[in-house]
């Protein structure tokens, strides 16, 4: 193990988040003042100061590291990298708000980065504009990741590069036309800085402050879904902002390498993109499916309500952005049961969304579809195929090895946290399970999109939070720092 290179890149990390805080101080000086909002600046200051130092001696430690980065260093600096930031990133929310403890600010702040959106806030709007301001930008600097961002900026990583972001970002370097992925991936960060300050105007349009719309626009670009409000989006009552909302959340859903290439002009990239048909079929059919059942159970005045709500509640659920216009925990059992198949689902792979991803659900049906027809025509002999190209038994392999990994994680985790909360419902447990290690946010039950996580106890909000990191990293590079055998074998 390349401790060294580990320690450099581990300093990278903490020195951004160390930037952010001091931003964030900034945003602390420009508020309204108050006495209150000027201790949260001087205590983001001294959390900017903290940071900055403990990079220093990351850095200071890593001298004379080789530069170089095989599979083992990578998936240290991932698993490590995140938590590290994550327990970083809660430092502010322990400082400034002198209620909440240490286990509760890394729940929040490893929901922040990992864009899950769950909080143990039941008030946000009483918070600091400084602190609200940090809870919204850590999904943001969470959603296309921070070791991607470095990725795109630090040249001596050479073919680790590969490996950082295939883990990192849940995309495939395979599909970079560029032979430098340095190059590939920053033109990711240019794509995700182009929606972003689209996402700003249209919510400046639509009615919302300049402070409002940059807060929701890192919530829903990078699909985390915090809000400056308790009402989430339906505080502002505003149809042109929900749909606009609709836009960039399922934009965020699909993948930053095949928008890359449609702003290029490569349109017949996406119309041969086998998961962003998938992936809008399955948006469209759930839309429809759950507005139906709404209609007919009567749960809004008109039509435009019906459909608006439904495709809002879809796009936020599948997306794992986690946005909320209405309680739909109080909808009936179709819906519901829908909305939980679709955390499951998920967006693209490529993109800022949670969840197994569309692409391996496309695999792993025509698999599933394979196999049955071999049943009975044994001799027969069908390559599975995406976007026109077929897949390597490998890589399928690897898809049903991650499903089959996730599924066991999800049978071992919810007696898990039922035993941890023996208060709480068989539907609240499966949904704080699932909302965390799918990254989405609100559950069903207790913890409903009008709930919050705040009354759990501390090793369940510890608990919910590795798995959101888990999810966010789909499982392995947080599985393997558990795993000592596994690190003596590796090569």
């Amino acid at each position: 193990m390349n401790y060294r290179i580990v320690s450099r890149l581990l300093a990278v990390i903490v020195l951004t988040l160390g930037l952010a805080f001091l931003l964030c101080a900034g945003v602390g000086l420009l508020a309204v003042p108050s006495e209150a909002e000027s201790e949260a600046a001087v205590r983001f200051a001294f959390c900017a100061a903290s940071a900055l130092a403990l990079s220093g001696i990351l850095f200071v430690s890593s001298r004379g590291a080789v530069p170089r980065l095989f599979r083992k260093e990578a998936l240290c600096v991932i698993g490590a990298g995140w938590i590290l930031a994550s327990a970083v990133g809660a430092v502010p929310y322990a400082l400034i708000d002198t209620e909440m403890s240490l286990v509760d600010g890394f729940f929040e702040s490893a929901s922040g980065l990992t864009t899950t959106g769950a909080s143990v806030y039941a008030d946000v709007e009483t918070m600091p504009r400084s602190l609200l301001f940090w809870r919204a930008a850590s999904q943001w600097l969470g959603g296309m990741g921070v070791v991607v961002f470095f990725v795109a900026i630090l040249s001596f990583l050479g073919a680790g590069a590969k490996i950082l972001y295939s883990h990192e970002a849940s995309g495939s370097t395979a599909d970079f036309e560029q032979g430098r992925v340095q190059s590939a991936v920053l033109q990711l960060w240019w794509v995700y800085l182009g929606l972003s300050v689209a996402c700003t105007l249209a919510y400046l349009v639509g009615g919302m402050s300049l402070y409002d719309s940059l807060c929701h626009m890192f919530a829903t670009v990078s699909t985390g879904g915090f809000s400056t409000r308790n009402a989430s989006l339906a505080a502002y009552e505003s149809p042109l902002l929900e749909w606009a909302c609709v836009l960039f959340m399922t934009l965020g859903g699909t993948s930053f390498v095949l928008l890359a290439q449609v702003t290029r002009g490569r349109m017949v990239v996406a119309r041969r993109s086998t998961e962003l048909r998938a992936f809008v079929c399955i948006l469209a059919f759930a839309s429809v499916a759950i507005a139906v059942s709404l209609a007919r159970n009567n749960e809004h005045a008109s039509l435009h309500e019906t459909v608006r709500a439904s495709v809002f509640q879809v796009v936020s659920v599948m997306t794992t952005t986690g946005f909320a216009t209405t309680d739909f925990d109080v909808w009936p059992t179709f819906p519901k049961l829908a909305l939980l198949v679709l955390m499951i689902v998920g967006g693209c792979s490529g993109s800022t969304a949670g969840g197994v991803k569309v692409a391996r659900i496309v695999i792993a049906v025509r698999t599933l579809m394979r196999s049955v027809e071999m049943e009975f025509r044994p001799r027969v002999v069908r390559r599975i195929r995406m976007n026109g190209r077929p897949i390597e038994q490998d890589n399928l392999s690897e898809v049903v090895m991650f499903l089959v990994l996730v599924g066991v994680l999800c049978m071992c985790a919810i007696p898990l946290a039922a035993l941890f909360e023996p208060n709480l419902s068989l539907e609240g447990t499966v949904g704080a399970v699932f909302a965390s290690l799918f990254n989405i946010g609100p559950g069903f039950g207790e913890l409903g999109p009008t709930a919050n996580y705040g009354a759990l106890h501390d090793y369940t909000k510890v608990f919910l939070a590795l798995l959101m990191i888990m999810g966010r990293l789909e499982l392995y590079a947080v599985l393997v720092l558990f795993w000592p055998t596994f690190w003596r074998r590796f090569r």
